[in-house]
């Protein structure tokens, strides 16, 4: 069932992502007197297609991954004398730079208009409450006490969990000292650490800001009662169910479910004996944790189970909600933000900071958008945003084959008074395709790795 709800979700990413980028090429080809003759979402053979009364033909292709505009061009076949006018290579430069530039700008605005629904839709989040401070760690070093509530980073808020790590991800690289101000938990005045960080992250695969710092976050006590069982998993096929209470594993008491998912996590493939609770009624089971391998590369047991929901004391929620015209700013801030930290992490990224092992493939986003789906419609759409940013900016990579590459070259012919030669172009389209094909296989191994 998570299979293809994951297959689902993909779909619905991809397709609208896709589709937005091509109608940014496509409405302002349009605008320009440009011909489209077809507007493809996917490759290959059209499953679906028909043509408006302009002649463009509008097909929906078998293979998902990515989409084109085609249009009239005398450099892709012979154009009859009467439609010259509407070939694009007869459009001056900054029309051309025009259409380019609106896929990714597409992209962009998909991700405002996202986030500015999030914003005036609301949403509740936990407050980032430290729970334990590691003693000597970088944390205590910068004086952050158990209790504090951690309330900006580097002068940016940071109303939850998800926002402290942005901005701790952020700073990869920083030498010197963060700054994080927080705020002590009979809600007083705020204060400002000074937190002594050198080479912060750097080549950190996976990236583990919270472990780095020295802090765990706060957390109400989680009973071993489980709340959820996946099909076909180890603890379904031990025959646990949901609402079963864990009392014990081989005869040592579980306290609670971070004792229980300890235990799972440190014996992958052993058999463990059980004693739960259910209906009242106690009874032993026998369960397999299947080895799995973690981010950082460590084999932990899984069994395919989470904790009953509990409910967070109404001290620790913050709400986050604006009105419509308020929200236009927050959006827009938070838009500008991702897409500096997507341009930033791409550059840590070439000069070794982050780790290439990071880049994700279709197995990895199809994965977080089945997750993102079931964790409920304001994650998706937040995840559905952060995509959109991140085709954007990549789109905009000066990669001939890319929208960025053919606006390098459009750029050097406004600063020539002359196009770039087809000679340097065909080189250029060569090159192009191995680098994104590079990248493309490297994404797909690291998919692999991750299963």
């Amino acid at each position: 069932m998570d299979t293809i709800q994951n297959v689902l979700a993909v779909i619905v990413v991809l397709g609208l992502l896709i589709t937005f980028h091509e109608f940014g090429h496509f409405w302002v080809a349009r605008r320009c007197g440009v011909k489209v003759l077809r507007f493809s979402v996917g490759f290959g053979k059209p499953l679906w297609s028909r043509f408006d009364r302009q002649g463009t033909e509008y097909a929906i292709a078998a293979i998902p991954l990515g989409g084109y505009v085609k249009m009239l061009d005398e450099r892709e076949g012979p154009v009859a004398p009467e439609e010259r006018d509407q070939a694009f290579n007869r459009k001056s430069v900054w029309a051309r730079i025009a259409i380019v530039a609106a896929g990714p700008i597409a992209n962009l605005l998909l991700a405002l208009v996202a986030y500015w629904a999030l914003f005036v839709y609301g949403s509740t989040t936990v407050a980032p409450v430290i729970g334990e401070v590691t003693p000597g760690s970088l944390a205590a070093q910068g004086g952050l006490r158990s209790g504090q509530e951690i309330v900006s980073v580097e002068g940016r808020e940071t109303p939850s969990w998800n926002e402290v790590n942005l901005q701790l991800i952020a700073a990869i690289g920083a030498n010197g000292e963060l700054d994080v101000t927080t705020r002590d938990p009979a809600g007083g005045a705020t204060r400002t650490h000074a937190v002594p960080v050198q080479q912060w992250l750097v080549r950190q695969d996976p990236p583990q800001p919270m472990s780095s710092l020295g802090i765990t976050p706060w957390r109400p006590e989680v009973p071993a009662v489980l709340g959820r069982v996946l099909e076909d998993s180890p603890a379904s096929r031990a025959g646990l169910q949901a609402e079963d209470r864990i009392l014990s594993v081989d005869g040592s008491p579980v306290a609670d479910w971070v004792a229980f998912v300890d235990v799972v996590r440190s014996h992958p493939g052993a058999e463990l004996s059980l004693t739960v609770e259910r209906d009242g009624v106690t009874r032993d089971v026998t369960l397999m944790p299947e080895a799995r391998q973690a981010e950082d590369g460590e084999n932990i047991g899984y069994v395919g189970a989470a904790s009953r929901p509990v409910e967070w004391p109404e001290s620790y929620r913050r709400e986050i909600r604006y009105g419509p015209v308020a929200a236009v700013g927050q959006a827009l801030s938070k838009t500008g933000e991702m897409t500096w930290l997507t341009v930033d992490s791409i550059r840590k990224m070439i000069v070794g900071w982050i780790s290439p092992s990071n880049l994700s493939g279709p197995i990895t986003i199809a994965r977080i958008a089945g997750d993102s789906a079931r964790s409920g419609v304001e994650t998706f759409i937040g995840f559905l945003a952060y995509l959109s940013i991140s085709l954007g900016v990549l789109n905009l990579l000066p990669i001939p084959v890319l929208d960025g590459g053919h606006l390098v070259y459009y750029l050097i012919e406004l600063v020539r008074g002359k196009p770039v030669s087809e000679t340097a172009q065909a080189v250029g389209l060569r090159v192009g395709v191995a680098l994104v094909g590079c990248l493309m296989v490297m994404a797909f191994y690291f998919d692999l790795m991750r299963l």
